[in-house]
């Protein structure tokens, strides 16, 4: 219970940081950290990012529900916070970049949680997450 409450707070500050506003143009130098694993590829196929394969496309991250782009690397734990609903704003998203199990042991409610991301982008998350909300 105690380290569900750390780590809730935890997430709340981290989201309280992140609310601060993103600068999308930093964000898109800030992705170049990102694309080894991920690109961001649209709808109809155009390559806007050409990037890894490891982690899901995020072309349309924000708005989208957690754990819900057709990637079949998902981990339990982020599938069942999708599972509930929680869609990925640019908070939460700035909020998970920085410390991925953090952030997913506070949504789902278990301190056993992990995340399968294990790269932790300690600075530039809200510019990133503004970069992404960007490329619609």
């Amino acid at each position: 219970m105690l380290k569900s409450a750390v780590a809730s707070f935890a997430l709340a500050l981290t989201v309280a940081s992140a609310v601060q506003a993103g600068d999308a143009a930093v964000g898109a130098t800030e992705f170049k950290k990102c694309k080894a694993c991920h690109s961001i590829i649209a709808a109809d196929g155009t390559e806007i990012v050409k990037g890894g394969k490891t982690g899901p496309n995020l072309y349309g991250v924000i708005g989208r529900k957690v754990g819900s782009a057709d990637f079949k690397g998902y981990g339990p734990a982020i599938t069942a916070i999708g599972a509930k609903g929680t869609q990925w704003d640019e908070a939460s998203l700035a909020a998970y970049v920085a410390d991925p199990t953090a952030w997913v042991q506070a949504a789902s409610g278990d301190a056993g949680a992990r995340s399968k991301m294990t790269f932790k982008l300690a600075k530039g998350g809200a510019d990133v997450a503004a970069y992404l909300a960007s490329v619609k």
